[in-house]
């Protein structure tokens, strides 16, 4: 299923029903007045979260959405009935703007929370409404009103506790795989991860976080180069950040160059990005190039103050260290 996160979608509430005209014509009663009822109110549009939804592609086959209208108001006083109001699943992680203003109107983080997107008319009244002591049969009634129409522009920022972040090909799917039973496309090539991955690590028998795949970032990314923007708004969520180096001499950069290309993307997008905790694995030490070249790029983060973690992500080499060093990171955010 191909990762869609964005959308724009048109609402439409449903109209109010019609007042109705009517007067109360019964045998033995001579002066029956006006019986006309009100109409019913138009149903509501309404976004909710749903979990389990994984992204916005819905919303690519189907754009425009209408609430059902209320019934008109009949004789005998007799109300129509309101419209039924229209639930618009989405996914977790949707932040919902106007789409004229831009304005951010909702930013879904938890599930079944609601927002009312367009209301619906209120039903018009009945001639019985209208009656007063100079005014006994009046032959009008009133229209509904028309439901709102609006314009969404939804954006689907992943709800992970972990991103893991590099190059591409720096074996990020493949660590995933590893430590979570998702099962992202590995292949020995860049950009083989065309969509961001979603997998759980239980790390005891209770406890578990959310662990995000963001596909490669290039330099000049925050322009557009390479994926681009695409995905790295879905790191903004993320509370630890796993930033996977490829420690061979086969990488398309050496690891320290490669370190401050990731890092001044994120800074150009967001600096705020480059204050997340982030853990600086090595990956690939089960080559003897990652293992030739480790005591240089061990000794030159050092010298920065910043801890690295040699891994293998082909042979599981460091990974439990590097799970437990993440769980250690998460419980100092949540203290």
């Amino acid at each position: 299923m191909r990762f869609i996160d964005e959308a724009r979608i048109n609402v439409i509430a449903g109209d109010g029903g019609r007042g109705c005209v009517s007067f109360r014509r019964e045998k033995y009663i001579p002066r029956g007045g006006p019986d006309g009822g009100d109409g019913g109110k138009g149903g509501n549009a309404i976004l909710f979260a749903k979990e389990g939804m994984g992204s916005l592609i819905d919303f690519r086959y189907k754009r425009n959405y209408k609430a059902k209208s209320g019934t008109h108001g009949k004789g005998k006083n007799q109300h129509g009935k309101n419209g039924e109001d229209l639930a618009i699943p989405v996914p977790l992680g949707t932040l919902v703007r106007d789409d004229a203003t831009g304005e951010l109107l909702k930013d879904f983080g938890f599930p079944g929370e609601q927002l009312i997107v367009a209301k619906g008319g209120l039903g018009g009244r009945g001639n019985a409404r209208f009656t007063s002591s100079t005014r006994q049969a009046p032959r009008y009634a009133q229209k509904g009103q028309e439901g709102e129409e609006r314009w969404f522009k939804l954006e689907l920022k992943l709800l992970a506790d972990v991103g893991i972040i590099g190059l591409p090909n720096s074996g990020k799917s493949t660590l995933v795989s590893v430590i979570t039973a998702a099962k992202p496309k590995i292949a020995n090539y860049p950009f083989t991860t065309l969509n961001p991955c979603l997998g759980v690590v239980r790390y005891s028998e209770y406890k578990s976080f959310v662990v995000a795949d963001i596909p490669g970032l290039i330099e000049g990314a925050h322009q557009g180069s390479g994926l681009g923007t695409t995905f790295l708004r879905h790191i903004e969520r993320t509370r630890v950040l796993i930033h996977l180096i490829d420690g061979s001499n086969n990488a398309s950069l050496n690891p320290v160059k490669a370190f401050k290309v990731v890092n001044n993307e994120l800074k150009l997008h967001n600096p705020a990005l480059t204050d997340k905790p982030q853990l600086i694995a090595i990956n690939k030490m089960d080559l003897p190039e990652s293992r030739h070249n480790y005591p240089g790029i061990e000794k030159y983060f050092e010298d920065l103050h910043l801890k690295v973690y040699p891994v293998s992500a082909a042979t599981g080499e460091g990974i439990k260290l590097l799970i437990n060093q993440v769980v250690s990171r998460l419980s100092q955010i949540d203290s």
